[in-house]
């Protein structure tokens, strides 16, 4: 499965810019830009600080990676089949202040 490399350093699930949710969801339906995507499964590790470090059942890879946005390249029946991806965000305080900086559109 994919690796998922993670700049948003107040995530639950991100240890060493690794995310280590054992599923994420990409969101941004009609997304034009990268800008436009965003991580669904962010956890404010301020709030969900009993996540950090939540280490799932493959390591460093991810189980699976839904995504919802129709219009990126990687999009295949509603999962991402890009080999890795990077999320992105500064100064994170909700989801939709994510990127998928991995998004390529069709």
């Amino acid at each position: 499965m994919a690796r998922i490399n993670c700049s948003v350093s107040n995530c639950s699930h991100n240890d060493e810019n690794t995310c280590f949710a054992n599923i994420i969801n990409v969101g941004g339906k009609s997304a034009k830009k990268d800008c436009d995507t965003s991580c669904a499964s962010f956890l404010d590790s301020k709030i969900y600080s009993d996540l950090t470090n939540n280490i799932n059942e493959n390591g460093n890879q991810c189980s699976a990676i839904t995504c919802n946005v129709g219009t990126c390249t990687y999009n295949s029946n509603d999962l991402c089949n890009a080999k890795s991806i990077d999320v992105s965000g500064n100064n994170v305080n909700l989801y939709l202040e994510t990127n998928c900086s991995t998004f390529k559109r069709e």
